[in-house]
């Protein structure tokens, strides 16, 4: 698809990386508050969710559109904390070690999920996954020093709805 390697190419520019954290977050949270959670414009391109988490210092629900990696065997989702390559963690990964009890709006199903930080193994084998998936994380990798947090998703019972894990609504 020419498309969507024009669209590799940009992401990994360190202008796209300078921009883009302003622009496309704030679209996407317009147009999903406007269609009822039913579209986010980046999932044009990439799967995406719009993860609902708590604080980690205000204890206030945060609401973050995100990338996503699907995992359709497990019923997981695979969340990268990659910021467009820029040098800190994003908030919505201090927010999730804080409170991994969160929620996602996918495709309009609004899911309660506990996030799960990958480490070793697991976390290599996913990355490797990630890079077929979406090509331009190893440059956002390669840009920083810090090692890019990957977290797992995964579906908890809908009755099971800790502090702060409501699904976004």
């Amino acid at each position: 698809m020419i498309g969507r390697r024009a669209v590799q190419r940009v992401s990994s520019t360190k202008g796209f990386a300078k921009v883009a954290p302003h622009v496309i977050p704030a679209l996407d949270r317009t147009v999903h508050r406007l269609t009822r959670g039913r579209v986010l414009l980046s999932a044009q391109m990439l799967p995406g969710v719009v993860l609902a988490s708590t604080g980690a210092r205000s204890g206030q629900e945060r609401r973050s559109p995100l990338a996503c990696m699907p995992e359709p065997g497990a019923g997981t989702w695979i969340l990268v904390g990659s910021n467009f390559g820029r040098p800190g963690h994003p908030a919505w990964t201090h927010n999730l070690l804080a409170h991994p009890d969160a929620g996602i709006s996918w495709k309009g199903e609004d899911i309660p999920v506990t996030a799960h930080l990958l480490a070793g193994e697991e976390r290599a084998a996913v990355w490797q996954r990630l890079l077929v998936f979406w090509p331009p994380y190893a440059t956002y990798q390669a840009r920083v020093d810090r090692e890019i947090r990957v977290f797992r998703l995964v579906r908890r019972a809908a009755g099971d709805s800790a502090a702060g894990g409501r699904p976004p609504g």
